[in-house]
């Protein structure tokens, strides 16, 4: 079947036969690798990019180094040296006739899948077993109601929470999403859209069914408009360019913290362009997320990196005076580059905690940043950043909201600890069928990737997958039921305040059991963020959701002392 210049097969019935090298015919480095279509074969959908746009002709490229010193010296004696300029840059030539005329970076993913097409194919894989915009509060998922909306009263996430789907989806599905934008994008043609291969071009499924406004704000019933553009840097990096480091006003930059998401989004069209990791020039592993190059470099030196001895060595480049930074580091290290956008960070106005006002606007740098610290140490960082993400509806006292912090939760881990690293379980090693050994990128759950993934021989090789799949199901559940508990208390909690404020007990008592509030809030809420329910870090899932439990009963004591000094006072 074809759609929208796709090339798609579909493939639904019983399982492949699987082909696996021997033992004697494999490297030590690959004797685990499978061929790709055992690997992408059942309930999976894979398409075949179309051709990516022809490059202009070739430019002399000293002429280019010129006046773009820094980029000759990341891509001379690269892997990419003798990738010509035109080949990522469109009107090269005209630019070099005419310096006013500027040429056009293609920031398209087809641009680097011409050269590495089964890194794209693989990329652009929809798994047909995880349903697109399934809401983490069903009662199956990872944070059911009704105590999730009781929980979150008052924030955007309580219009729809839900669960990720593949990179390759992940703007178009936030665009779409009833939180961020009032509803005003939706599909073209109805919900046929989910069930396409990626990657999907944003602009080519969803319309603006409210064109004639420029305003952000909620359209539909029951609808939030809480997007902006810092949000956006983890979904797209299409507007690298245009962007300053850390969002700030620049001349030279169209868009900062402060525009209009709403004509923001328009010029959005590719989700995780593969430079968000791989430097154009350099061939290179990199970061860009610039809230975390801030981090890694504060002079505080209080994140994980800073205090892991065995942590990747970057190298930070400027360019054009600071306009912009990406860090290139010693070696491929996952946890960094996942860590761009798989982390606790804040990206939105709020809440300053001392006057109670939500006085912190797009302008203030906090509203790009990024602790890069664990669970245990986040309340204590937002309180000396001074910052709460929303009012509770219920309490009237201020929270913290969670992003999907699965990189601080990784690290230190038991897996951590013995050299996994992300890509260890997301993406592995597979051959396509012409033999030649490749990165899967189609960054998935282990379980699609078992035989890749845990039962490996440097990992768990005497496991079966029915055996591995038990243990990651154990793992998840018993820490669900942590997190059960948590919310009951903070349920009881949440009505003992209410109590409280009806009996009319005095402002810093209540104030004191908000703070409670706060404390046993942001142990349970990292978790329905944290999209693994405890299997990246079992240890610090169950002492961070006990801990919230005892939080919480320590605010509920809070407010029962002091009424029963009230009664006994009359």
């Amino acid at each position: 079947m074809r759609r929208q210049g796709w090339v798609v097969g579909v493939v639904l019935s019983g399982a492949l036969s699987v082909v696996w090298l021997s033992a004697g015919a494999a490297s030590k480095s690959d004797g685990d690798v499978g061929t790709e279509s055992a690997i992408y074969g059942p309930m999976t959908v894979r398409a075949v990019p179309k051709a990516a746009k022809p490059a202009g002709p070739p430019v002399r490229e000293e002429k280019c180094f010129e006046c773009h010193d820094e980029i000759k010296e990341l891509k001379t004696g690269g892997k990419h040296g003798k990738v010509n300029c035109a080949s990522c840059h469109d009107g090269a030539a005209e630019h070099l006739a005419d310096s006013n005329r500027k040429p056009l970076t293609r920031v398209d993913l087809e641009t680097c899948g011409g050269c590495h097409p089964d890194q794209y194919a693989s990329f652009a894989t929809l798994n047909l077993k995880k349903a697109a915009r399934t809401e983490k509060s069903l009662l199956t998922e990872r944070a059911p109601n009704p105590f999730w909306d009781q929980l979150m009263m008052g924030h955007g996430f309580t219009k729809e929470h839900a669960n990720p789907r593949s990179h390759a989806f992940m703007l178009v599905d936030h665009l779409a999403v009833d939180r961020a934008y009032g509803g005003r994008f939706q599909p073209v043609n109805g919900w046929g859209y989910v069930s396409m291969p990626g990657p999907v071009v944003a602009w080519d499924v969803l319309v603006d069914k409210y064109p004639d406004s420029k305003e952000q704000k909620a359209f539909l019933p029951e609808s939030a408009a809480a997007a902006n553009p810092t949000c956006l840097q983890c979904k797209t990096q299409d507007q690298i360019l245009q962007w300053k480091y850390l969002g700030d006003k620049d001349a030279r930059a169209k868009w900062d913290r402060t525009s209009n998401v709403v004509l923001f989004v328009k010029e959005l069209n590719n989700s995780m362009n593969c430079f968000m990791c791989h430097d154009p020039h350099a061939a290179k592993p990199r970061i860009v997320r610039d809230a975390l190059i801030q981090a890694l470099t504060r002079p505080e030196k209080d994140t994980l990196w800073h205090k892991d001895p065995k942590a990747t060595k970057i190298e930070v480049k400027e360019f054009r005076g600071g306009y912009r930074k990406v860090a290139l580091l010693e070696k491929y290290d996952a946890k960094l580059q996942c860590g761009q956008c798989h982390v606790e960070y804040n990206c939105n106005p709020g809440y300053d905690p001392k006057t109670g006002e939500y006085s912190i606007k797009a302008a203030d740098p906090r509203t790009n940043h990024f602790p890069f610290k664990n669970v245990l140490e986040i309340n204590d960082h937002y309180n000396a950043l001074g910052f709460r993400d929303f009012k509770h509806g219920q309490t009237g006292g201020l929270l913290w909201k969670a992003q999907h912090p699965e990189a601080e939760t990784f690290w230190g881990s038991t897996h951590d600890k013995v050299g996994a690293s992300c890509n260890s379980c997301h993406m592995p090693k597979v051959r396509n069928e012409s033999g030649k050994v490749y990165t899967s990128h189609w960054q998935t759950s282990p379980r699609n990737y078992l035989r890749q993934t845990c039962l490996t021989s440097g990992c768990h090789p005497k496991l079966t997958e029915a055996q591995a799949a038990y243990e990651i199901d154990s793992v998840r559940n018993y820490t669900k039921g942590k997190m059960r508990k948590a919310e009951f208390w903070l349920s009881q909690l949440i009505d003992k305040i209410q109590e409280g404020k009806k009996a009319g007990l005095p402002p810093e008592v209540i104030r004191e059991a908000q703070e409670q509030h706060q404390k046993a809030h942001v142990l349970w809420e990292w978790w329905t963020a944290e999209n693994s329910d405890g299997f990246h870090n079992p240890a610090l899932a169950r002492q961070s959701l006990t801990l919230s439990v005892e939080e919480s009963k320590k605010g509920i004591k809070i407010i029962d002392d002091a009424l029963a000094k009230k009664t006994a006072s009359k």
